[in-house]
């Protein structure tokens, strides 16, 4: 077992690239916060980011307190491994349908389900913002 707590490294970045399920936590929530899977996308430079609407619970927990960390572990079946990525966040008013249309080419094959063609179009129907963690602690662990 391997554990370390440094920046994203390149190896946390192309696992977190991967269609996972990052399970989101904020500090302006209930107590003991209440983890929420979500989809996400980490940036070159280390940031993630997700969409949400701007008047989501997520973004008034933000709004109170702006500490948030996003956990991913990898699927079972594989070897155990897990990044938490925890910073405070930031609300973006711009570029959340960019990241909604990327988020969907990743985690749904739209292209042969027009379900969730539809799916997608009502998400680009709505008002959407873009939440930012910007790392200040990076852990993990590997097996």
């Amino acid at each position: 077992m391997s554990t370390d707590n440094s920046p994203l490294t390149a190896q946390d970045i192309e696992f977190l690239k991967r269609p996972l399920h990052g399970f989101l936590t904020m500090a302006g929530g209930p107590v003991p916060p209440q983890p929420r899977p979500v989809w996400f996308e980490v940036t070159d430079e280390g940031k993630v980011q997700l969409f949400t609407a701007p008047d989501s619970l997520k973004v008034r927990h933000l709004q109170r307190d702006p500490r948030a960390s996003l956990v991913v572990a990898a699927p079972v079946g594989e070897r155990e491994r897990w990044v938490s990525v925890a910073g405070h966040a930031t609300v973006e008013p711009e570029g959340a349908h960019e990241l909604s249309i990327r988020l969907a080419a990743r985690y749904w094959e739209s292209d042969e389900d027009p379900a969730r063609a539809d799916d997608l179009a009502e998400i680009l129907a709505t008002d959407q913002v873009r939440l930012v963690i910007h790392p200040e602690t990076v852990k993990r662990v590997t097996f």
